[in-house]
């Protein structure tokens, strides 16, 4: 039985966010499968228009996961995906890694999930006025995707760099073919 990842969605998500990890974890050869999570089941629309009918809700979502995904896009800015609070307070309490990227990461830092571990965002100065009880700014650091305390973090940029740190994380493949994949993806066909 294939160990499930559950990406939560909601109208306007950042699709493209979660595009290069979901493939890694939903192929064949991994023991993942991504599963939608939402406030309710009511379909959710991508940025890029996608339509997608969530799998779960927040009152009904399995207890038995091995990670949560937490993608960006502008309603988390306008507050309204705060209701995901009790299943990342569940992650966390049961040692489920968090992984957010974009303003996701500001949700986390806003919530206090990130005043004592190394972690990214967009900018330190754009976390700081998207979360104003954050307090750790000592810990911020200028790289595209960070890895500390089982949470990952990711500029909005850094969907490559994002599914990489969580592919290493859960041991998808050797480090090798991890490297060879992300080198691949970065610099394409015909760069050196």
């Amino acid at each position: 039985m294939k160990k499930e990842i559950l990406v939560f969605i909601f109208d306007g998500y950042a699709d493209w966010e979660s595009a290069y990890i979901c493939s890694e974890l939903n192929g064949s050869e991994t023991d993942y499968i991504v599963k939608t999570l939402s406030l309710d089941k009511e379909p959710k629309i991508s940025m890029g228009g996608f339509r997608i009918i969530p799998d779960y809700s927040v009152s009904d979502y399995p207890k038995k996961f091995e990670m949560l995904l937490l993608i960006g896009g502008y309603a988390w800015m306008e507050q309204k995906n705060n209701a995901i609070q009790p299943v990342v307070e569940y992650a966390i309490k049961h040692h489920i890694p968090v992984a957010a990227i974009c303003n996701a990461a500001n949700f986390m830092a806003e919530n206090g999930y990130l005043d004592n571990i190394r972690h990214s965002g967009n900018t330190l100065e754009y976390m700081k006025s998207q979360a104003p009880h954050y307090k750790g700014d000592i810990n911020f650091i200028e790289k595209q995707a960070v890895c500390d305390s089982d949470i990952i973090t990711a500029n909005g940029t850094a969907s490559l760099e994002f599914a990489r740190e969580i592919t290493l994380y859960l041991n998808v493949k050797p480090v090798e073919e991890i490297d060879e994949w992300y080198k691949f993806n970065k610099l394409g066909f015909y760069q050196k």
